[in-house]
């Protein structure tokens, strides 16, 4: 499980989160929302080690991210917004840097990158550069690099960005399966039919704060529409800016 307790964090005169909590549960798919600017991929980026909260807590497994990283890395698979593989390196190789970090046995990792591969749709781009890849071959390389470790938990932001329908359409089924075996997902995304197809429960964040937290049926409830963009929209507080 990972449970934010009113973490904040200031860059210069900009308050990006302010005070923020809440749960994303094993077993579960959990979609962190919000309007651009509102403070998600800050708060992923400090439950990922990446930033220090100015203060606040996060646990991972229980593990506080600021006073035990190393064991918060070890327990946690992130994909970046943005893939950011190593292009100079092939599929296989970035995938295997990234199991080195990790410390797995050299034979036990190859077993794991071959599966990666196979499981991911790989095999055909696996040993080439990175250079030239599509987007879709890069969002697959950067999420076997995530679970090279078989990580509990999984922190995906904005993972189907730049995808093309058939793509998308494997990575929802991967992000199923991830929960169905016990993982913990929380990922960010800005595509309402996605989180509706996929997601258990929601935390939308607005101004830096989280406005809701809850199920996709707490949600229609909480804002009195049934349609979950325009539900999204009314928690959100955008609806106040318009």
């Amino acid at each position: 499980m990972i449970e934010v307790q009113g973490i904040n964090k200031r860059f210069g005169e900009v308050q990006a989160v302010r005070e923020v909590s809440f749960r994303a549960q094993d077993r579960r798919v959990t979609a962190l929302l919000g309007p651009n600017g509102a403070g998600k991929s800050t708060t992923l980026r400090m439950l990922a080690t990446v930033l220090r909260p100015d203060s606040g807590l996060a646990r991972v497994d229980g593990y506080d991210v600021t006073a035990d990283p190393m064991a918060v890395r070890r327990r946690i698979g992130v994909m970046p917004h943005g893939s950011g593989i190593y292009t100079r390196l092939t599929a296989r190789e970035n995938v295997r840097y990234y199991g080195q970090l990790q410390g797995i046995a050299n034979a036990q990792l190859e077993a794991r990158i071959d599966t990666l591969i196979d499981q991911l749709d790989m095999t055909s781009f696996a040993d080439r550069r990175a250079t030239g890849f599509s987007q879709g071959q890069k969002v697959k390389v950067a999420l076997a690099r995530a679970l090279v470790h078989d990580p509990k938990h999984v922190i995906l932001d904005e993972p189907t960005n730049g995808l093309d329908v058939m793509a998308t359409r494997g990575l929802r089924e991967i992000i199923v399966g991830l929960r169905d075996s016990g993982c913990c997902v929380l990922f960010s995304s800005h595509i309402m039919q996605e989180v509706e197809n996929l997601c258990d429960d929601v935390v939308i964040i607005g101004g830096g704060e989280v406005r809701f937290e809850g199920t996709l049926d707490a949600l229609r409830a909480a804002s009195g529409r049934d349609n979950l963009e325009d539900a999204f929209i009314s928690m959100s507080g955008l609806e106040d800016n318009a």
